[in-house]
Parts: C-alpha cells; sequence; structure tokens
C-alpha cells in the first residue's frame, strides 16, 4: 500500500466517528480515556520515529527554522480556533487541522515506511473523536444527520491531499527535509499537548483514564518492536 493509499485509514475513521456520534454520542469518561490513549500513541510516534530521523539528520539551521515554522503555524491555528464562530467557522478550522495531519502524515512516510505506519495507527485514534466532536458541533445548529456525515466525510478527504502535498518532499536535498520533518515533529507535540490532553482533562478524570496516555504510548512501543 502506498503512503497516499494509508492515508484514507484515517479519512474511513473519521466518517465511522461521525456516524457512531449522530447515531449516540458517547460518554464524557469514554471520550477521555480515548483522548488519553490518542495523545500516548501519538507522543509514542513522535518519540520514537520523527524525532531520530531529525536528530540523525544533524542539520541544525533547518531543524530551527522547520521548528520554528511548526510553532508560528500551530499557534496560528489555536488562535483561529479561539475565534471561530458558527459552522462555517469550525468548518474552516478543522478543515486546516486534518490538512495539516495528512501533512505530518507524509512526511512520516518520507523518513520511512514503519514511521509512516506507526503514524497511522496514531493519526487514526486522534482523528476518530475528531469525527466526535465535529458532528457534535454541527449537532448543534445542522438538525440533518446525513449531511452532518456528510460535512464530516468532505473534510476527512482534506487528509490525504496534506499527504499529497508532502509527497514532493522526498525529492528535496536531505537538510531541507530535516527542515520539514522538524515541522512535523512540533505538529505532533502541540497535537498532544494542546489539543488531546487539554480537551480530555475538561471532562471527568480518574487515574485509570489517566493510565491510558501510557496504555497508548507502551503499546505503539510493542508495535514498533513486533513491526521491527
Amino acid at each position: 500500500m502506498t503512503a497516499l493509499g494509508y492515508t484514507f485509514i484515517p479519512v474511513v475513521a473519521i466518517v465511522i466517528g461521525a456516524i457512531l456520534t449522530a447515531l449516540r454520542r458517547p460518554g464524557p469518561a469514554l471520550t477521555s480515556a480515548i483522548q488519553h490513549l490518542a495523545a500516548g500513541v501519538v507522543f509514542a510516534a513522535a518519540a520514537t520515529e520523527i524525532l531520530p530521523q531529525v536528530m540523525h539528520d544533524a542539520a541544525p539551521l533547518a531543524t530551527l527554522i522547520g521548528g520554528a515554522a511548526g510553532v508560528a503555524v500551530m499557534l496560528g491555528l489555536k488562535t483561529l480556533e479561539s475565534r471561530v464562530r458558527g459552522p462555517v467557522a469550525l468548518i474552516g478550522a478543522i478543515g486546516t487541522d486534518l490538512l495539516i495531519d495528512g501533512l505530518v502524515l507524509g512526511l512520516a512516510f518520507i523518513a520511512g515506511a514503519e514511521a509512516g505506519i506507526l503514524l497511522t495507527i496514531a493519526l487514526t485514534l486522534e482523528v476518530l473523536f475528531l469525527g466526535v466532536t465535529v458532528t457534535e458541533e454541527l449537532g448543534e445548529t445542522i438538525t440533518s444527520k446525513v449531511r452532518i456525515v456528510a460535512i464530516s466525510a468532505a473534510l476527512a478527504l482534506l487528509t490525504p491531499l496534506g499527504t499529497l502535498i508532502a509527497l514532493p518532499i522526498a525529492t528535496l536535498p536531505p537538510t531541507i527535509v530535516a527542515g520539514f520533518l522538524s515541522f512535523g515533529l512540533i505538529a505532533l507535540l502541540y497535537l498532544v499537548t494542546e489539543e488531546l490532553l487539554v480537551e480530555a482533562h475538561e471532562k471527568p478524570d480518574t487515574p485509570l483514564i489517566s493510565a491510558m496516555f501510557f496504555v497508548g504510548f507502551l503499546a505503539l512501543l510493542l508495535i514498533e518492536e513486533l513491526i521491527g
């Protein structure tokens, strides 16, 4: 399966999340537990696959520029999300998020097939509950469940579009590739610290729910060992 083909796994996850939420919304405890799990998986993918590639390329200036660009873009996205009002603004913010997810996934496949596969697993968990979020938010202003699911499916297609944008980067010099990988690393860390865990802690929290972060982290490490 090609890198682009793998991106359709998260696409399906978004649609499934939207359909399940349209039929029955998950409880806050379950949502928080899965968000912790997803955060652990994404963090493990960033630490074990993307970070070593950035360090191995040993291009300090490229790492600095790419990382700084990642910080600027993700904080810009946070500002946009904090100011959104209404369904159109919400769709725009989430669409941008999914486009960046696809870009990061494409960058992971540039780092290596194993990195791409592991990040596919991580992002699939993340976007599954992004589909839940979209459906819940749109449900406040749109009454048609079919229309809500259709909007979620259309947004999901921005993920493979982001991957398409990333794939030509593989033909660039290694130093430039290192800069893009640094950008992807920052985007993943932002996803964990400023989105998944922040949203998870807004819901009921228990030691068992918090432990799901470490379950996700260790699970991806085990999967990496099995694949390797």
